[in-house]
């Protein structure tokens, strides 16, 4: 990867830009609407939002004022975890399209496999969710389709009705969090893993051991992060509404991590605390 514009292949052909633009955490309105529109300007191509952000009005808006041609950008959204089964997902599949005021989604993707509302038949309302998916995609309303915090249980649940493999599993993967059981699993599936929260929420910046790589390398610890998240084979989806951030978070295309220090960052384990058992989240 050399570029934002840079991709990778997911498992039906389809491009998604090496760095996504995330904003889990960005209010609804003009917060957001500037961040998205600098991070265009800047050069980034792929937004990922969802409909439990609450901002996907705003990267809309961002989208139209930037006047970028819509098939030039790559846009994520997310099942909210009220509506999984096929008939609330076909209405929140609606709801998101309006909220955005676009055509068509690059990837749509179920947030969360076991939701409070769905613990005792979550399986069967990821396997309705999943049958909606798989016709707005066969419709051509989705160029591609996925999940996001599922563990190999969860996969295989939902293989078992399943006729499309998810091209995306977007999880939690920063310094010292790599998740290496659902790693391995996705990896062996050709499932791509997507980066959230690939600064661990920003605990990364207190590590003695990441200021220490960030001296020698002389970056940032974010560009280190974002780099490594790359070197791992993963796509990041770094988070940012100051202008200098988003800029800097884009800069890591000029140097390359040592295999040694690759592994280092991997090990600093619960650095960034660990990643939420999806069975046990109360939302």
């Amino acid at each position: 990867m050399k570029s934002l514009m840079d991709c990778y292949k997911l498992n039906n052909g389809v491009q998604i830009p090496c760095i996504g633009f995330g904003t889990w955490q960005t209010p609804n309105g003009d917060v957001a609407v500037k961040a998205i529109k600098e991070a265009l300007a800047l050069g980034y191509r792929h937004i990922d939002t969802a409909a439990g952000y609450g901002n996907e009005e705003s990267v809309g808006i961002a989208v139209r004022e930037s006047r970028i041609p819509r098939e030039e950008l790559f846009i994520t959204s997310k099942l909210n975890n009220p509506d999984h089964g096929y008939d609330n997902t076909m209405r929140a599949f609606e709801e998101t399209m309006k909220n955005l005021d676009m055509d068509y989604l690059d990837l749509y993707l179920i947030h969360w496999p076991n939701p409070l509302k769905f613990r005792d038949c979550w399986q069967e309302a990821n396997a309705g969710s999943w049958k909606a998916f798989e016709e707005l995609y066969s419709a051509g309303r989705i160029r591609s389709i996925g999940i996001s915090n599922f563990h190999p249980r969860h996969i295989e649940e939902l293989l078992k009705t399943a006729t499309i493999t998810p091209m995306v599993n977007q999880i939690r993967l920063c310094p010292g969090d790599t998740q290496d059981e659902v790693a391995a699993y996705c990896k062996a599936h050709n499932i791509l893993l997507e980066a959230y929260s690939p600064l661990g929420t920003g605990l990364v910046f207190s590590s003695s051991e990441m200021q220490a790589l960030a001296d020698k390398y002389e970056k940032t610890i974010a560009q280190l992060c974002i780099r490594w998240s790359l070197q791992m084979g993963f796509l990041p989806l770094p988070k940012s509404v100051t202008t200098s951030r988003i800029k800097e978070n884009a800069e890591v295309f000029d140097f390359e991590l040592s295999k040694e220090d690759v592994k280092l960052i991997a090990d600093l384990k619960g650095i960034c605390g660990l990643s939420k058992d999806p069975d046990k989240i109360s939302f």
